[in-house]
């Protein structure tokens, strides 16, 4: 199907002369790599994918059992908390992950399917491979690669407030380019009018519905488990029992393994059964956020709301973005 005859209702309600497929040129320019979300350099890369590597680059996998292409991807989204969700999983003995973004199906296809299996970490017989690349979910080709890589692939998207995930998508590319314009002037066309940019990808990544139903094209809703951003942070353990049992896993990482770690804001691991420091993400993580004008919030908010309503309706599932907002 082409592009036009895909973009189906939420398209419609976005009418912005962006192609899908330029989604990506926006996404991968300037407002891209954070040293610990995306920093997988093509070195590190073609070494983690090279015969003689063992374990997958990874220092602490045992050196048997063999690699294998992921049976599970968390696919996005940017900022909305798949670093954490994917060290939770890891805690796992039956979850064996890459630590690093292989790009494979956005950036790196070309290599092929041998290349992306020697990036594996080796696995025994009953566990599960797995890795997570968060650009994934706005990239137009991915479903129908991932599809044809195997079509009993699970997925998982975290998602998160869009409002609050541009502002943070925002301040991470801040940091490395303090000379950018303020998040105001990036996200109007026309401020006057109050017409929202929506080719920005800081505000692109968060029309859920826009990109979801490009997936819903190759992977049935089942195939599919939303987290929410949200209570990863409230509700660890919680949100970690949903993804144990959408991957079929038994319920091993619970309660005891997280703790509140009051300055950073969000729940850390602890190590297990030693005592040895526990694993906090690191200081890329939780920056603060910069002051935006409540009337760009508020337009936000509006832009939003007919996408989020829609998403809730397609995924079945409602994340109350929208009560959050009027509690404040």
């Amino acid at each position: 199907a082409s592009n036009g005859s895909r973009e189906g209702a939420a398209g419609a309600w976005l009418r912005t002369p962006l192609a899908p497929g330029e989604v990506i040129t926006v996404q991968s320019g300037a407002f891209e790599r954070d040293p610990q979300e995306s920093s997988t350099t093509d070195e590190e890369l073609s070494r983690a994918g090279s015969p003689s590597s063992r374990g997958g680059g990874s220092s602490t996998t045992p050196d048997y059992g063999e690699k294998r292409l992921p049976q599970a991807l968390i696919i996005g989204v940017k900022k909305g908390g798949t670093r954490a969700l994917l060290e939770a999983i890891r805690a796992h003995p039956d979850v064996r992950a890459v630590g690093t973004e292989p790009h494979f199906f956005d950036r790196n296809y070309h290599r092929g399917l041998e290349w992306y299996r020697n990036v594996m970490p080796k696995t025994l017989d009953g566990q599960i491979t797995m890795e997570k690349t968060p650009s994934y979910f706005v990239t137009n080709e991915a479903p129908r690669r991932i599809h044809s890589m195997a079509k009993d692939t699970k997925l998982i998207v975290v998602v998160r407030n869009p409002v609050t995930r541009a502002i943070s998508d925002y301040t991470q590319t801040l940091s490395k380019k303090p000379e950018i314009p303020t998040f105001e002037v990036l996200a109007f066309k026309n401020r006057t009018l109050g017409l929202i940019d929506a080719s920005w990808s800081a505000i692109r990544i968060g029309i859920y519905a826009l990109h979801l139903e490009n997936w819903l094209q190759y992977f049935p809703l089942s195939q599919i488990l939303f987290v929410s951003g949200e209570r990863l942070i409230t509700d660890p353990a919680g949100e970690m029992a949903k993804v144990q049992d959408f991957l079929g896993l038994k319920r091993i990482v619970t309660e005891k393994h997280f703790y509140f770690n009051k300055t950073k804001g969000f729940p850390c691991l602890k190590k297990p059964e030693d005592s040895s420091a526990p694993r906090c993400l690191g200081k890329s993580k939780g920056r603060t956020h910069p002051k935006i004008d409540p009337d760009v919030i508020h337009r936000l908010r509006k832009f939003y709301k007919p996408f989020n309503v829609m998403f809730y309706q397609m995924t079945g599932q409602d994340f109350q973005w929208e009560q959050e907002e009027s509690d404040k």
